[in-house]
């Protein structure tokens, strides 16, 4: 008697490969890819680093409002204005020394 199905074995085989191969994809997927692990910690990264511009941009921001603040019609701070003038202008009294 010949036996034309395949035999249970060469299936096992064929089927455990298919499966391994959906896994070892599925699972580099999930380190490598678009969305992976790998991905995850970069972005991260990144947004730790935007934070930090982030907060020094807004440092900058408040020390510009500051000093607008100081420069306006309702409060004038005549030593930053003497100071932005004599910065601005390159000038000085005869009886000042600059040291830079």
């Amino acid at each position: 008697m010949s036996s034309t199905r395949s035999s249970p074995g060469l299936t096992s085989l064929l089927m455990f490969c298919v499966l391994f191969s959906m896994g070892a994809y599925f699972t580099f997927a999930a380190v490598q890819g678009d969305f992976g692990i790998f991905r995850r910690v970069q972005v991260e990264a990144e947004v730790q680093t935007l934070r930090v511009e982030l907060d020094a941009l807004e440092a900058e921001v408040a020390e510009m409002r500051n000093k607008t603040r100081r420069m306006s019609d309702g409060y004038l701070d005549l030593d930053l204005l003497d100071m932005q003038a004599r910065e601005i202008l390159g000038m000085m009294r005869a009886d000042e020394i600059i040291i830079r």
